[in-house]
């Protein structure tokens, strides 16, 4: 019996030697327990609104207060004519915009059915669907506080919706988007991050360093193989999205297929400077999914909106790419957006491609040191 407990007292401490397994047992439920907990929320809060109000009257005034008071809308924009309409859709920050007609605040004074009209950016459903609801609940409430002695209301409001960019509401619109820059991510740094450290545990890491080729061109003669299937595989992706799925494609292809290009090669560079840390294949995959996979799926706003989650995760998202690649995508395919709307993030994945690829350049030689 005393060898049995020795035996385990030996394994208790071999476990909290071993950072990865520690990293395993506690950090990753804790992160689970507090992303679920804190970010991952279908309930929306500060939305970004804007309000195109034709009445200028007593009660579009008031209803607008009502909505902004919720804690559900966040103002941003007032505009003054339809045609601003979707040009600030395109702009992508804006998630609804209300409409008040010419002669509301006297249809709604006089008994008569005013109509608010509420239009919403369907390019993510759930959103929209949601922000709808929201609008529509505080409107009911407004006019259920103007009427509340009577059986039936003598002043009415009737609510219009309409489903910008997604009419339908088909869930191939916000799944296929970021499902691709969830697969493109995660192969491709998958299959970079074991490139080197797969050479290192063949030992043939060495040979390659006293070759001719310079550290440059070790790299980029890794990354290009890659960086052509994992293409094919993009292409093959955006084919099932419009072909089988029924997405439309109603930007340019030509720049849908640059910034899938510019998106892998960013995904590349990152398993390259995984794999350039890490000593073994299977501590270069354990370290891509950890740092990559939960990530992805959460803070980058494909399942949930980032608008809602805490300050400090909405900060965190920044650094994450998928999150700029799939506003990308959909701004191609179904807003139909050009570079003059996307310069920022394609920017942002610019930089974030340039400064992997130096740091995977620069750690390349002292890990093998």
């Amino acid at each position: 019996m005393n060898r049995f407990f020795a035996f385990v007292k030996k394994e208790f401490f071999h476990i909290l030697r071993d950072r990865r397994t520690l990293l395993i047992l506690f950090g990753m439920p804790l992160a689970m327990v507090l992303l679920f907990g804190f970010a991952l929320t279908n309930e929306i809060k500060n939305a970004k609104v804007a309000v195109l109000d034709f009445d200028h009257g007593q009660h579009s005034r008031q209803l607008t207060d009502r909505l902004l008071s919720s804690g559900y809308f966040q103002l941003t924009r007032n505009l003054t004519a339809y045609r601003d309409v979707e040009a600030t859709f395109r702009q992508g920050h804006v998630k609804l915009v209300v409409i008040f007609p010419v002669g509301f605040t006297h249809d709604y004074a006089h008994g008569g059915k005013a109509q608010v009209q509420l239009l919403t950016d369907a390019s993510e459903q759930n959103t929209a669907i949601t922000l709808t609801n929201y609008a529509t609940n505080i409107i009911q409430g407004y006019q259920a506080d103007q009427n509340p002695s009577d059986a039936r209301p003598s002043m009415q409001i009737e609510v219009q919706s309409q489903m910008v960019f997604n009419p339908e509401l088909k869930g191939a619109f916000v799944f296929v988007p970021g499902v691709m820059s969830l697969v493109l991510l995660l192969v491709s740094a998958l299959m970079t991050s074991i490139t080197i450290a797969r050479e290192k545990e063949t030992g043939t890491m060495e040979v390659l360093m006293v070759s001719p080729l310079s550290q440059l061109q070790i790299l980029f003669g890794k990354v290009l193989p890659y960086l052509l299937l994992s293409f094919i595989n993009g292409c093959i992706i955006i084919a099932l999205g419009v072909f089988l799925l029924g997405i439309p494609l109603n930007g340019s292809l030509l720049l849908l297929l640059s910034e899938t290009l510019l998106f892998i090669f960013l995904s590349l560079s990152l398993g390259l400077l995984v794999s350039t840390l890490a000593d073994t294949q299977l501590v270069a995959m354990f370290i891509s999914m950890l740092v990559l996979l939960l990530p992805t799926i959460f803070l980058s706003g494909f399942l949930f909106p980032i608008d809602s989650m805490p300050r400090f995760l909405q900060i965190v998202s920044t650094i994450i790419p998928a999150r700029y690649f799939i506003d990308i995508v959909k701004g191609i395919m179904i807003k139909g957006v050009g570079l003059a709307d996307l310069w920022r993030p394609t920017l942002v994945l610019f930089l974030m491609a340039t400064v992997l690829m130096a740091a995977s350049l620069k750690n390349l030689k002292p890990r093998l040191n």
